[in-house]
């Protein structure tokens, strides 16, 4: 190992200020005051609206003195459209300040929101690409405050939403370092509810960010520790609060699993977001479902850049005293068989996705940013390759194609 040139060199960023522990949503107006808010806007998507975590975190805000709002339109895929309707409740209320509340549809739509009260561009202006980000006006962003209350994007702690865009049915990345939200509060209170279904696929989602972290290439060892340390977190703890949810250990440890996700990610996604960006714009599904249908496919198509940090994976996490393989079958017989018993379906078949419009999605997933993180270059007919294998529910078709 030689540190010439750039192969060890690299721009690391590290998330923000956050609060974490159970009960800490209490501090949530004393935090918006420091931040200068005293009439916040509370953005969280359609299906919390009515949510008693939201309706308790409202009245808490108004006995503390504070006149919070609640836009509540945002799909479980949030939208551009979602994004408009949002600016103009906030500027129609004469809002201060973003209260993001929710999963990761919900925050990515506030932090979009947020962006784009103060722009006069529209919003795929500013997509992740090239040098769009310095298009924004960044003195007129409003200031939030991210209070996730599921364990899986980690989009809390992250510089970008993802929203799509209708008339193409493309998920566009949309990107400034001020996204950052300048505050976290992640009380492990909030997850308690969450059903045992969306526990499922929001941890592998976290899973899923964790492991393509890890296996990106390029030189982040700050990144590949989170990654790790975050993937025994989720080990330990994802079927513990999948069978009981109102276990608070196994709720708070997945909950900073998710951020650690997010925070490793910053190295890079791979393949399996590729696909999912895609397959959620134009089917309109579960992103986190996606990705934890699609990762054994994308690992087998993968398994040749990747078996020596499988071997270390599967040191790290003890899997080859649990099931007698080693390295990287270890570690694919751990997923799957985690997979099976948070009942998540072995193919994309099952969420009634047809093998029809394989071109499309191979396209639209080589043109996906995540594709660059991919541990192998990958080409169109690969993706495309790889989405009937698991729409298929065929393993094996990968391991030839590698």
């Amino acid at each position: 190992m030689t540190f010439s040139g750039n192969t060890f060199s690299g721009n690391w960023n590290y998330p923000t200020k956050m609060i974490f522990g159970p009960g800490s949503i209490k501090q949530l107006a004393d935090n918006c005051r420091s931040l200068g808010m005293s009439k916040p806007l509370l953005i969280t998507d359609e299906g919390l609206a009515n949510a008693p975590i939201v309706t308790e975190t409202l009245a808490m805000l108004k006995a503390d003195g504070l006149e919070a709002g609640l836009f509540s339109k945002v799909k479980g895929n949030p939208t551009g459209q979602n994004v408009t309707d949002g600016v103009s409740a906030f500027e129609d209320g004469a809002y201060d300040g973003v209260i993001a509340f929710g999963g990761g549809s919900g925050i990515d739509a506030a932090k979009a929101i947020a962006l784009m009260v103060g722009q006069d561009r529209p919003l795929w202006d500013f997509e992740d690409v090239g040098d769009n980000w310095t298009r924004v006006n960044a003195a007129g962003m409003a200031p939030v405050i991210a209070v996730p209350t599921t364990a899986g994007t980690g989009s809390e702690v992250g510089r970008a939403s993802v929203i799509l865009k209708e008339d193409t049915h493309e998920k566009k990345i949309i990107f400034h370092a001020n996204m950052l939200p300048a505050l976290v509060i992640a009380d492990p209170e909030l997850t308690l509810g969450l059903p045992a279904h969306l526990t499922a696929a929001t941890g592998i989602d976290a899973f899923v960010h964790c492991f393509e972290a890890y296996c990106a290439p390029g030189y982040h060892p700050m990144a590949d520790g989170i990654a790790l340390e975050g993937m025994r977190l989720i080990k330990e703890n994802l079927m513990n609060a999948f069978k009981d949810g109102t276990d608070i250990e196994a709720r708070s440890n997945m909950l900073v699993a998710s951020t650690m996700g997010a925070t490793a990610f910053q190295k890079g996604l791979g393949g399996v977001h590729a696909l999912a960006h895609p397959l959620g714009g134009v089917f309109d599904k579960h992103h986190g479902l996606l990705n934890a249908i699609l990762l054994p496919y994308v690992m087998v198509r993968n398994q040749e850049a990747i078996a020596e940090r499988m071997e270390r994976l599967a040191r790290f996490l003890d899997l080859s005293t649990e099931s007698g393989a080693q390295g990287f079958d270890a570690v694919l017989n751990w997923v799957l068989d985690l997979r099976a018993e948070l009942s998540i379906p072995h193919d994309l078949s099952a969420l009634d996705i047809p093998l029809e419009r394989a071109t499309e999605i191979g396209h639209m997933a080589f043109d996906d940013p995540s594709a660059g993180g991919n541990p192998i270059a990958l080409t169109r007919q690969d993706y495309a390759d790889l989405f009937v294998q698991a729409v298929c529910g065929d393993l094996t078709a990968g391991q030839m194609a590698a």
